[in-house]
């Protein structure tokens, strides 16, 4: 595809798992994909930028970057994360970690994907069309993880609520994204056949969740899930998306969350 028809994507923390799956795929895809890392690194054939989402200037200037170089940005997928100092594993009780857990686990894992979503949105806002992708969880649900996993994701979700509602009618949608359990090389070299109760085998290849995203981005009816919660295996399904397989259907977690609706809140009448 010619440079000026591609299409931009920004996928942040994308120097592995998630990130680097959903990179992968949408450059496969043919989009032109920019990724961000604390260490500049990313799958081949994407653009890796070094970026501390913890320092707002640096974000802004990844997005200055990539808008001189293509003039454009048609999506954002927020996926940036980090793990507090001396951090082992969800393990302890809240009351057994320190209170400076909330400076990585929210500070970063929620706000940054605020202040990205802010840079991406003064882009598409302008030229009329875009989506933004925060990738959150089940642990918005039920407790997964620890108390401050569960209060980023549930943030993420109610953010990408509250900015469907502002982009309205601006050709901008906001979805936040429930993954469930993940196939990192990590998992796959542990060895485990299952984790949590869930099968691995049937679990999502991070690459599959990148599919996910690009058939979203292609969706014609994308504008009615603005400002929606999506659990990604069930939008893989309905759209016969699969794992790297081209055979596995990944496994929907809704059901041992309690299943029920997602955002947006179900409309009551009186």
């Amino acid at each position: 595809m010619p440079p000026e028809k591609q299409r931009v994507a920004l996928v942040t923390g994308a120097s592995r798992g998630v990130g680097w799956g959903v990179a992968a795929a949408l450059q496969q895809k043919g989009w032109r994909v920019y990724g961000t890392s604390r260490h500049g690194t990313g799958p081949d054939g994407t653009v890796a930028l070094s970026v501390d989402h913890a320092d707002d200037d640096a974000v802004a200037a990844a997005f200055a970057r990539i808008v001189e170089e293509t003039g454009r940005l048609d999506l954002l997928v927020n996926n940036a994360w980090a793990s507090p100092p001396g951090f082992a594993g969800f393990t302890a009780k809240f009351y057994e970690r320190p209170v400076s857990d909330w400076d990585s686990l929210i500070g970063v894992g929620l706000r940054s994907h605020y202040v990205a979503a802010v840079q991406a949105a003064q882009v598409m806002v302008p030229q009329g069309s875009g989506l933004i992708a925060s990738t959150s969880s089940f642990g918005s649900r039920g407790h997964l993880h620890s108390v401050l996993y569960g209060v980023g994701k549930t943030g993420l979700d109610k953010m990408a609520y509250d900015m469907g509602a502002e982009l309205a009618s601006t050709g901008v949608t906001a979805v936040s994204l429930w993954l469930g359990l993940i196939r990192t090389p990590l998992l796959l070299g542990s060895g485990l056949t299952e984790f949590a109760g869930f099968p691995v085998s049937r679990a999502e290849d991070p690459a599959f969740v990148g599919r996910v995203v690009a058939a979203l981005a292609d969706d014609p009816g994308l504008p009615a899930l603005n400002g929606h919660t999506i659990i990604t295996a069930e939008y893989g399904a309905a759209h016969g998306i699969t794992n790297d397989d081209g055979q596995t259907v990944p496994d929907s977690h809704r059901a041992a969350f309690g299943g029920g609706p997602l955002f947006p809140p179900p409309t009551e009448t009186v």
